[in-house]
């Protein structure tokens, strides 16, 4: 039986660094990855949408995954992204994926198509027959248009290598019933860093983070202090990052985290069309942030 027990706690959705001139930055990548695992980190999700993987070439997507997989060195399990709107490259990318070597796969449903629940069955079933990896369901309707109910995650959740979901519907009642229909060992991981709480309180078993780019040790130490029950250490971390969690998202993601990463001396703020810098209001906002939460002291902000 597969189960997603590698993917709980905290997993990192890695935003792609680039250059000024638009190429891949892998000495930049090479870094980010290992300060995650400094920070100990429970797994890492390249090439998902924080990702910006709809915009890497096929190459670049390949090689984003195997720089992810040659730093992390067995030391920390991958779960590579590996979705999109049609099936048949869906597989054939999976199937390179597993060759290389990753842990496990995250694929976000197709988008624009708005498949029915059987069409998305399907899909799935499809990825699952092609590889011997565990897969996590990718559900974030307010990107794709399109929702994974829980009767048909409960369909899913009986295909042996569909081993969970990554849940950013933002509806905690749905949440709660994909969580009272699956099987027990079915992981649930939040996809909305502010909800993760409330999630694993359910029963969830972590979160893939955004704000983890970030600060990985405290949302590591948050979604452990979940596992465990300690939920009063969960929410002393919740009150003092809560404003970056939101600020992080007051432009499309990964645009302000990538900014705030630029202020923290991480990364250039570099983005590919159609993704573009924050607005000027949104880049004071959150700068404005990152010092009330104390990620620039010492560091060395151009104004």
């Amino acid at each position: 039986m597969f189960t997603g027990n590698k993917f709980t706690g905290c997993g990192t959705a890695l935003v792609t660094p680039f250059r000024a001139d638009q190429s891949l930055d892998e000495e930049t990548l090479r870094r980010l990855v290992r300060r995650q695992i400094d920070a100990g980190i429970n797994f890492l999700v390249p090439c998902g949408t924080t990702g910006e993987s709809p915009t890497l070439t096929h190459a670049e997507h390949l090689r984003v995954i195997e720089i992810a997989l040659e730093e992390a060195a067995g030391h920390v399990p991958v779960l590579a992204g590996a979705g999109g709107y049609n099936t048949r490259e869906v597989v054939e990318l999976a199937r390179e994926l597993e060759d290389m070597g990753v842990d496990g796969i995250l694929s976000v449903t197709p988008y624009y198509n708005k498949p029915t629940p059987e069409g998305l069955y399907q899909h799935y079933q499809a990825i699952a027959a092609a590889i011997d990896l565990p897969i996590i369901v990718y559900s974030i309707q307010g990107r794709t248009g399109i929702n994974v109910d829980p009767a048909t995650l409960a369909r899913l959740a009986q295909i042996e290598n569909i081993a969970g979901v990554k849940e950013a519907s933002g509806n905690i009642g749905q949440m709660a019933s994909i969580i009272d229909v699956a099987p027990p060992d079915f992981v649930v991981l939040c996809g909305d860093d502010p909800i993760t709480i409330a999630l694993m309180a359910l029963g969830g078993r972590g979160v893939v983070s955004v704000a983890s780019n970030q600060i990985p040790a405290e949302m590591t130490q948050l979604a452990q202090s979940c596992l465990k029950g300690d939920f009063e250490t969960a929410r002393q971390i919740q009150k003092q990052f809560l404003p970056l969690m939101n600020v992080n998202f007051v432009e499309s993601n990964p645009i302000p985290v990538k900014e705030g990463m630029a202020l923290m001396g991480l990364l250039e703020p570099v983005y590919r069309l159609p993704l573009c810098r924050a607005s000027e209001a949104n880049r004071a906002r959150i700068k404005k942030v990152l010092e009330s939460v104390g990620l620039l002291r010492g560091v060395r902000v151009a104004s």
